[in-house]
């Protein structure tokens, strides 16, 4: 085996990747603290096509040195818009037709693996604060929470990982 070259993947330039169909996957980040999870974030909303990214509340936002750092260029191709609150971006997408699904533990959650994407319909996944999590009052207003199933000691998954696990998995469903 030979690892191959960069100019060897067929990536998309940004135009290209700014015209192309996009997942039926939005993310929202319900006050996201870390600048290097929001880079990262970008960089895997850009290698599942997500739509958008909403930046709530005390989310950061491009420019910044430590989301471009872990983004590497993604902030450059990734739509995203910010909100003072997470339940403005709901709002607004929910007058968009998007169906509200947060990433969280909680009563009535359904497993990750169980979690049925209907074709047609548009996502917007709601990724929350790294110690506490999505906000009650945003769970609130959820057409469905998903639960990643977790086997060790830990509570969580850092929540980039949590967005690369679940866009992977829900990615899969719609190909």
């Amino acid at each position: 085996m030979r690892k191959l070259q960069n100019s060897e993947l067929g990536r998309k330039s940004i135009s290209q990747f700014r015209q192309s169909e996009k997942s039926p996957f939005v993310i929202v980040l319900d006050n996201v603290r870390s600048h290097n999870n929001v880079g990262s974030v970008f960089r895997t909303a850009d290698a599942f096509l997500a739509g958008c990214i909403y930046l709530c509340g005390i989310t950061a936002t491009p420019p910044h040195r430590d989301i471009h750092k872990t983004a590497l260029g993604a902030t450059e191709s990734v739509a995203w818009k910010y909100f003072r609150t997470t339940t403005e971006a709901i709002e607004e997408l929910r007058k968009e037709g998007y169906r509200i699904v947060a990433v969280e533990q909680a009563e009535g959650s359904v497993g990750l693996a169980d979690f049925v994407v209907e074709t047609g319909k548009q996502y917007a996944l709601v990724f929350g604060h790294e110690i506490n999590g999505v906000d009650q009052s945003v769970i609130d207003l959820c057409d469905a929470v998903i639960e990643i199933p977790q086997f060790g000691t830990k509570h969580s998954f850092n929540i980039a990982v949590s967005t690369g696990i679940v866009l992977w998995e829900l990615t899969k469903k719609t190909m």
